[in-house]
């Protein structure tokens, strides 16, 4: 009996399940990538509209629902984060359960790593590449190791409840256990070595800890968001030669970004919707507002930074249903530019594509 390779049974399955419009549709032909970014749209919860959009830096045009134009095939359900890393690109397609593949310059899909565990989805979370390897963290209390080359799950590493966003710092992972869609929250921050690839301890940091940003100088920042009722928010500072809190400050902040000794924030459930600035070293506001120009955003949803030259990207969310915006802007804190991801709904990762 002839034997299907598994690559184009994985792509035909993919194909199949993701492309209900595809009927008699001839494709836009999008244009090639040069220079720019792409933004994850991370859709409706079950409405299978996740997509992709390309912004070129050079003709300062977006391109909507690239993934699909270049394939045939949309992305699926419920995009959550998105990386390039080794010139691939990795799509953390959270309710579809599995991590799509794509060339990193073309958007060309390459295969899909599943995260379903005898048909139960374990919930992919979050994405980040560090020492060769590209960890994912998944609802199921698991931080999945991929091997770049074959593509395939090396190990599953235990963690805390519900874990969900990573730093890296030196030879470590961090990992924030949430612990939010548990009957108890979570309170720690998960340490894994990068050589052994096992947890080697845990961080006590504050309840309901979410996003986290690593300096470079031996400090991650963790927003812990509390039980929405008698423990409320708070930001801490942990010191990593100790494993300590060092600062904690009563804050509602929703992800952190750190660049050039600064800290960039969202506001978070508590606080306003603003794109915030704070001192790392005491966690005080900077100022007000990190935008100086006035400019106004909805719903700060996506927030990635520039490494190379600190221009910092904000999704704009708006009602969560709408078509959102992504705006750029200098290291200032002055727009440099914005543009519509429609048919996109919630903006959530920027990446740069790298030439």
């Amino acid at each position: 009996m002839r034997k299907v390779p598994l690559r184009l049974l994985t792509f035909t399955c993919l194909a199949f399940l993701f492309s209900c419009q595809k009927d008699n549709v001839v494709p836009t032909i999008p244009p090639k990538v040069t220079t720019g970014i792409f933004v994850l749209n991370q859709g409706l919860y079950g409405a299978n509209n996740t997509t992709l959009t390309y912004y070129d830096f050079g003709s300062q045009k977006p391109t909507t629902d690239y993934f699909k134009n270049i394939n045939g095939f949309g992305l699926g359900d419920t995009g959550s984060d998105l990386i390039i890393y080794g010139g691939k690109l990795y799509i953390v397609v959270n309710n579809s359960g599995y991590v799509a593949v794509a060339n990193g310059l073309t958007a060309t899909f390459l295969d899909t790593i599943s995260f379903k565990n005898a048909g139960v989805n374990r919930g992919p979370e979050n994405i980040i590449a560090a020492a060769g390897k590209v960890f994912v963290s998944s609802t199921d209390g698991t931080v999945a190791v991929i091997d770049t080359g074959t593509l395939n799950i090396q190990k599953f590493i235990t963690v805390g409840t519900n874990p969900a966003q990573m730093a890296v710092s030196g030879n470590h992972l961090y990992v924030s256990n949430t612990g939010g869609i548990s009957a108890s929250y979570d309170s720690t921050v998960s340490v894994i070595d990068l050589n052994s690839l096992t947890e080697t301890s845990k961080i006590r940091v504050g309840i309901n800890p979410g996003s986290i940003a690593a300096d470079g100088s031996n400090y991650i920042y963790v927003s812990c968001t509390g039980n929405y009722g008698s423990i409320g928010p708070s930001l801490v500072k942990v010191n990593l030669s100790t494993n300590q809190v060092t600062k904690s400050v009563d804050s509602a902040v929703g992800t952190i970004r750190y660049y050039n000794n600064t800290l960039i924030t969202t506001g978070g459930y508590l606080g306003k919707a603003i794109v915030g600035i704070l001192n790392p070293v005491d966690l005080s506001a900077v100022r007000s507002s990190f935008i100086m120009d006035g400019t106004q955003i909805q719903n700060p949803y996506g927030l990635d930074i520039d490494p190379s030259n600190g221009d910092v990207y904000v999704g704009d969310a708006k009602d969560y249903v709408s078509s959102g915006l992504v705006f750029c802007f200098d290291k200032t804190g002055n727009r440099k530019f914005s543009f519509s991801v429609s048919p996109g709904i919630s903006p959530i990762k920027t990446v740069l594509i790298a030439q």
